[in-house]
């Protein structure tokens, strides 16, 4: 079965998309920590971010480095956090989080909750500082 994110990939759920290629795609976090807070994920279904060849890896950590780039700028952040934890979601995927201390990556603190306006004025940021 497919997961949540090969069904974004493909287009059956929507998202908050910020940038793709043919093997990646970045899209907001839909239950963010902080504002801005984006996923990357190979188009591959692949379960755990270490199962995936060294190539394509390496591939997804530049593509990750780009929407870093603009996520700082974009959400006038001290840092951009990066976690990998690979149990939510059976698909590999890196958590880049927008952040100004090292409380706001506790995965357990409340989540934001954010109108379909916040998102899309988000997306609109980081894309335009891409």
């Amino acid at each position: 079965m497919a997961s949540i994110f090969t069904k974004i990939v493909n287009g059956e759920i929507p998202a908050y998309k910020i940038a793709e290629d043919d093997r990646f795609l970045a899209f907001l976090d839909i239950n963010p920590l902080t504002k801005g807070h984006t996923l990357v994920i190979p188009k591959q279904e692949t379960d755990y971010l270490f199962d995936l060849d060294a190539d394509l890896y390496a591939d997804m950590q530049r593509f990750a480095h780009k929407i870093a780039k603009a996520l700082k700028p974009a959400m006038q952040t001290k840092r951009v956090g990066v976690a990998v934890i690979g149990f939510e979601v059976p698909h590999a995927h890196v958590h880049l989080i927008p952040i100004n201390g090292m409380s706001e990556m506790n995965f357990s603190l409340p989540k934001l909750k954010l109108s379909p306006a916040e998102f899309e004025a988000i997306t609109a940021k980081i894309k335009a500082e891409l």
